[in-house]
């Protein structure tokens, strides 16, 4: 009978000690999204994007979905941002924006 006990105990020993509590604390990324939205097929090869006379790149126009993204996003810092879209060196959106974390600001195109 002691031997059982012995074993038992043993085994809750060994159980409790291969586990234990991990915590784990995160906080949301100091990032947020734009997307841009239209036609694709009014702006075959993309647009170029211009943020805050800074970066310059070159960015997919997608359709609408409402519920959620669906393409290409891209990453940007959150606070407030002078963005310019151009198409064949014509200006087609400029305005200042501003984003939070986790953000994603659909940037709607004629």
């Amino acid at each position: 009978m002691k031997k059982i006990l012995f074993v038992i105990a043993i085994g809750l020993i060994v159980l409790t000690g291969c586990t234990g509590v991990k915590t784990l604390s995160t906080g949301l990324e100091n990032e947020a999204f734009i997307e841009f939205i239209g036609k694709p097929s009014n702006y075959s090869g993309g647009v170029d994007v211009n943020i805050d006379d800074k970066t310059t790149f070159k960015a997919e126009v997608n359709k609408d979905h409402a519920d959620r993204p669906k393409g290409k996003v891209y990453a940007i810092s959150t606070g407030t941002h002078m963005v310019t879209v151009t198409y064949n060196n014509n200006v087609i959106f400029k305005k200042q924006i501003f984003v939070s974390a986790q953000e994603t600001k659909k940037i709607m195109l004629p």
